[in-house]
């Protein structure tokens, strides 16, 4: 059986080989980019199975099979939450979350050898694509639920203005100008907001591109940014976010 491992993390593909082994498989051949990928499978006979990490160091791994016609059964080896795979159980084909654990690998060495071995049937790798681009999106906030006074409050993220912290508390500012306080960190919001809509300007300070009205420099190089329904204080781009702030907007 030829088996070929595509991993560009050499140290885990030297931890397949070695678990592979324990099977009694032997790995014929270790690649490491797509760029290597391109150029053996170009050169080579098609291998009985492919070990194939999603993401490689030099672009998506599915960028090889757009270039090479293949048609030998896949087991897929990747980081990628459980949720985004679900279309890879669907289409039959096997998958191995990192780190990969023997028994997994057992089970899908099994059913490599109980379905696919004589299956020469070609993977669609341009489907697969497709669904880890949408199922595999970050899942932004879309409200937050506010306490005022013995009442929750819902406000949806597109009505949020801004957030800003003051006094070691968090606060947002809705569009129309009416401030609440939020029981979350600045650090812990730009982790839950989309980029494209939100920035943080500053330590204190994380806008809505939606609310800006006007963008004015400042003195040492620094931006000073407008909202259209912000007055507590003024808000200045740090001299060291301007040029990511810059493309931002762009």
């Amino acid at each position: 059986m030829e088996i070929v491992i595509v991993e560009d993390e050499k140290p885990a593909a030297r931890r397949l080989e070695r678990m592979l082994k324990k099977l009694d498989l032997e790995v014929n051949t270790m690649l490491h980019s797509v760029n290597e990928g391109v150029a053996w499978f170009k050169e080579n006979p098609e291998p009985d199975l492919v070990f194939l990490d999603i993401q490689l160091s030099d672009g998506i791994s599915f960028e090889i099979f757009e270039k090479v016609k293949i048609s030998s059964a896949v087991i897929f080896t990747t980081a990628y939450d459980e949720y985004a795979l679900k279309a890879f159980k669907l289409n039959s084909v096997d998958y191995l979350l990192k780190p990969i654990d023997e028994e997994e690998l057992t089970n899908a060495v099994r059913k490599f050898r109980e379905n696919y071995l004589k299956n020469n049937s070609q993977i669609d790798f341009n489907v697969f694509r497709k669904m880890l681009e949408t199922e595999s999106k970050p899942d932004y906030k879309t409200r937050f639920t506010i306490q005022v006074g013995q009442h929750l409050k819902i406000i949806a993220t597109n009505e949020i203005c801004c957030f800003y912290s003051e006094n070691k508390a968090s606060y947002l500012t809705t569009t129309t100008g009416r401030n609440y306080p939020v029981d979350i960190s600045l650090e812990n919001l730009e982790n839950e907001l989309d980029p494209e809509k939100f920035f943080r300007i500053n330590r204190k300070s994380i806008v809505n591109i939606d609310c800006i009205e006007d963008i004015i420099s400042y003195t040492n190089s620094r931006l000073e940014v407008k909202l259209n329904a912000f007055t507590e204080f003024q808000l200045i781009v740090s001299r060291e976010r301007v040029k990511d702030f810059k493309r931002w907007i762009s």
